[in-house]
């Protein structure tokens, strides 16, 4: 389970402007691959209480993740797309990671 800040940076100080919460599981037996069941919560400015839904497969070492945004709430009602994911920085001790996702979004 997550319920991770969703930021307009990759700084801890960046400016919160949602969260991102959902869940994830093993999705091979082979390599480090996740099953990521996702939803981007906006809380701020124009996207306040719209969401987008993202379900898709992670393959954590690949350079750049893409996975599929299936739908939305809100301003994001009817959303299809894909986000990229690029992990920016990951702290071994703490097993904390920062990603960076870009949406690339088409909607309503």
């Amino acid at each position: 389970m997550m319920d991770n800040a969703l930021t307009l940076g990759p700084k801890l100080s960046s400016k919160i402007v949602g969260r991102a919460q959902g869940l994830y599981g093993s999705a091979s037996q082979s390599e480090l691959s996740i099953l990521m069941v996702m939803n981007f919560v906006f809380i701020e400015g124009k996207y306040n209480g719209s969401t987008l839904a993202v379900l898709g497969r992670n393959s954590a070492f690949e350079t750049v993740r893409e996975m599929p945004v299936i739908g939305g709430s809100g301003l994001f009602r009817f959303a299809r797309g894909y986000v990229q994911a690029r992990t920016k920085s990951v702290d071994l001790k703490t097993k904390d990671a920062t990603v960076q996702y870009d949406a690339y979004v088409l909607h309503y």
